[in-house]
């Protein structure tokens, strides 16, 4: 169970960017609309501070399913950080109001900075079992069927780009038949990238690389069985080798931060259990990451002009 230290300081960072979000809005409103006539602005007895909190907390803790979660943690055991809190079935109406300050938040304070050194992967999210995709209702005419290397699934990918500490840079949701060399979500993607794109054999194209090194990123994957060797440095391969590491976060997000699971009633639900399952994921204190360290080995080199 999460301590509450840790929701509390959870809560400090996301109430000051709330703050400062609402300062903005209001100031944009007023340059826009004026202040000539007054308008009804009723706030709820929870804040969005406190509605994206929690559903931090949920995807933090090993609880499996939420109303459980809010019935019996939040509303009981966390009592006292959260007095005014909502029934579960008006918490769950007004979570989805706070997806823009939440999908700001994500955005702006919880993902890292690129170092140089990045990796690139994509995992499916399936809505439902492969036997019940004519059945299924809540995400007909957006979730597409898709294949990956563990067999046909229906439902959605999501897209992430990480760097050798751990930390998440991007990511993009997509359909599940859309390619993973699509150059529109890459292009996204990559915006604030630099240095080496390190991705597996599904992002193998001539295109892809030429689109990547315009703009300034290398991009290395492994070869197929009836493809010419390239000539690589020896510390590109071994980074290469080392591409597990966001396999090993894709592993946590699902295993952990449930970013997967096929109980969803509606779409925004859905959208708001990804943005909770990735700042969770953000704020684990131990992630998984590469020591690198390079050593001089005193060799001295002639280099002529």
């Amino acid at each position: 169970m999460i301590l509450k230290d840790q929701i509390t300081n959870i809560f400090v960072q996301v109430d000051d960017f709330c703050k400062e979000f609402d300062s903005q809005i209001k100031q944009m409103k007023f340059q826009a609309l004026g202040d000539e006539k007054k308008r009804r602005n009723r706030r709820s007895m929870m804040s969005d501070s406190e509605i994206i909190t929690i559903m931090i907390g949920f995807h933090l803790g090993a609880h499996k399913t939420f109303k459980h979660y809010y019935r019996e943690i939040v509303c009981g055991y966390w009592k006292n950080l959260f007095p005014k809190a909502l029934s579960y079935n008006r918490f769950i109406e007004l979570q989805q109001r706070s997806f823009v300050v939440f999908a700001l938040f994500l955005k702006e304070k919880c993902l890292g900075k690129c170092t140089g050194i990045c990796f690139m992967d994509s995992t499916t999210l399936k809505v439902c079992r492969n036997q019940r995709i004519h059945n299924h209702k809540v995400f007909k005419g957006l979730a597409e069927r898709g294949k990956s290397s563990m067999g046909w699934f229906y439902g959605f990918k999501l897209h992430l780009v990480c760097n050798e500490k751990g930390e998440l840079l991007s990511f993009y949701l997509t359909k599940g038949n859309v390619d993973d060399r699509n150059p529109k979500h890459i292009k996204k993607m990559t915006e604030q990238l630099f240095g080496k794109l390190f991705a597996d054999k599904g992002y193998l194209s001539k295109a892809l690389w030429e689109m990547l090194f315009a703009d300034g990123i290398q991009l290395f994957t492994k070869l197929r069985k009836n493809m010419k060797n390239h000539i690589m440095k020896m510390e590109d391969k071994i980074l290469l080798r080392k591409r597990a590491i966001i396999e090993t976060i894709n592993d946590e997000l699902k295993n952990h931060c449930q970013v997967e699971h096929t109980r969803h009633r509606s779409v925004n639900n859905f959208m708001m259990n990804i943005l909770g399952s990735l700042s969770a994921y953000c704020f684990f204190p131990k992630k998984p990451s590469l020591n690198l360290k390079k050593v001089n080995d005193g060799q001295l080199f002639l280099s002529f002009a």
